[in-house]
């Protein structure tokens, strides 16, 4: 199917949609600007787009692959695709990998997650076989043990791999911790989540030789986001024109921005699916316009990825920046924040993985003198991160001298003992891992 006009999609989708025929019941007849049109509301969205009967679908469910998406985040939904949708969508996400630096014959490794109908796998999969250049595909999957994985990649000498950050940072601690070398990997492709410096840190030391890029965005709901823009910032991306409209909404108004530099939430709008219409969707994600060519935009991270702890709202992002400001000498290869409650109070718990070789156990050989100034180490490093985070964030520890929560803390780990989704393999931002009852 190829990309289809903007005002034909709107016009369909009203007509045989009754979820977009109630959205713009108030609209007049001819409405055809994007910017003329609601922005969808998720909650709505989900609570219309039920396995039976859905009040999205323009059509019945008979020919159709269905994924589940939103298991990381919230609770899952679904989401479909006919096989023409499909095959755009893979062909034009295809297109877009030469940007990252596929070769003609390339070995890649997919270690995206497979099966309970997540789409990541498959799409990668998919997108590589419709791909304009001959490449050599190894369906490994996220799941598959490191320990086989490490053996599987180097004998067939895989040049590329793919995956989440979280998997690919796994099978780099364990490279590094095993000595074991894959010096025919030239490209680190990631997607699924952001990829923080913690994270690109432990990879560039795993893997000397290789560049680390984004394989580029998209997500099973909103579909095409963005095509990898070549250059040293992954997360620059440009919009899959002719097939989605990216747009870049302003926080507060809605109205759309236009000026680079000026943050806000990624609207998209897919011009070839019919069955399921994205029109004017929040991807959850936030943006800036870069103004480095036509339709470039600098991924910001997750629109609303954040916790409440007692009265204190916190965010992944305000956490990273603290390891960043503090971490100077690159300690610390991930992050997660974990909330508590004891004592009839929250507690925020900032679980540090140290990057491999710093802890303890890389260090057994050494005297109990050495050990004692690597445990001196961490403690002043979990002093340093939690100070930073409360520097810009005041209400915590004003919230703390109130007796509303517990003083933050900091918990070490290895990379590998990280909470991660299991179906999709993406780490977990934030535990929520007080009583609901």
């Amino acid at each position: 199917m190829s990309a289809q006009q903007l005002s034909d999609l709107i016009r369909f989708a009203r007509h045989n949609s009754p979820f977009y025929r109630g959205l713009y019941a108030s609209l007049p007849p001819r409405t055809d600007r994007l910017a003329d049109l609601p922005v969808v509301d998720q909650k709505a969205f989900w609570a219309a787009n039920s396995l039976h009967d859905s009040g999205v679908l323009t059509g019945p469910l008979s020919e159709a692959t269905v994924y589940k998406t939103g298991g990381t985040t919230g609770s899952p939904k679904f989401s479909v695709y006919t096989r023409d949708e499909w095959r755009t969508f893979v062909t034009a996400f295809g297109q877009g990998l030469v940007d990252t630096g596929l070769r003609p014959g390339h070995r890649v490794a997919d270690l995206f997650y497979a099966g309970e109908l997540y789409a990541s796998f498959l799409f990668l999969l998919d997108s590589l076989a419709h791909a304009p250049v001959d490449n050599v595909r190894l369906p490994i999957g996220g799941a598959a043990p490191l320990e086989s994985t490490i053996p599987t990649l180097r004998d067939l000498s895989a040049q590329v791999l793919t995956g989440t950050p979280t998997t690919l940072c796994r099978l780099a601690e364990q490279a590094l911790s095993c000595a074991v070398r894959l010096d025919s990997v030239e490209l680190l492709l990631f997607g699924g989540e952001a990829l923080f410096d913690d994270q690109r840190r432990l990879l560039t030391t795993a893997f000397p030789r290789a560049e680390v890029r984004s394989v580029g965005y998209a997500s099973v709901d909103a579909g095409l986001l963005g095509r990898p823009v070549p250059g040293p910032d992954a997360r620059v991306h440009r919009a899959f024109t002719p097939y989605a409209v990216v747009e870049i909404l302003d926080d507060c108004t809605d109205e759309p921005v236009t000026e680079p530099g000026r943050p806000g939430r990624v609207v998209v709008t897919s011009l070839f699916r019919r069955l399921m219409p994205i029109i004017r969707y929040p991807a959850g994600d936030r943006a800036e316009w870069t103004g480095t060519g036509p339709g470039h935009f600098r991924i910001l991270g997750r629109a609303e990825e954040g916790v409440r702890v007692g009265p204190v709202s916190l965010y992944t992002q305000d956490a990273q920046d603290a390891v960043a400001a503090a971490d100077t000498a690159g300690h610390v290869a991930g992050m997660q924040l974990v909330v508590r409650r004891w004592d009839g109070r929250d507690g925020l718990v900032l679980r540090l993985a140290e990057a491999p070789g710093d802890g303890a156990s890389g260090r057994a050989a050494e005297g109990r003198e050495a050990e004692g100034r690597q445990a001196e180490g961490r403690e002043a490093l979990a002093r340093a991160v939690v100070r930073e985070l409360e520097t810009v964030r005041p209400l915590y520890p004003d919230s703390v001298r109130a007796g509303f929560v517990h003083p933050m803390s900091v918990e070490w780990a290895r990379h590998r003992d990280l909470a991660v989704n299991p179906r999709s393999g993406k780490l977990v931002r934030v535990l929520d891992e007080r009583p609901t009852a």
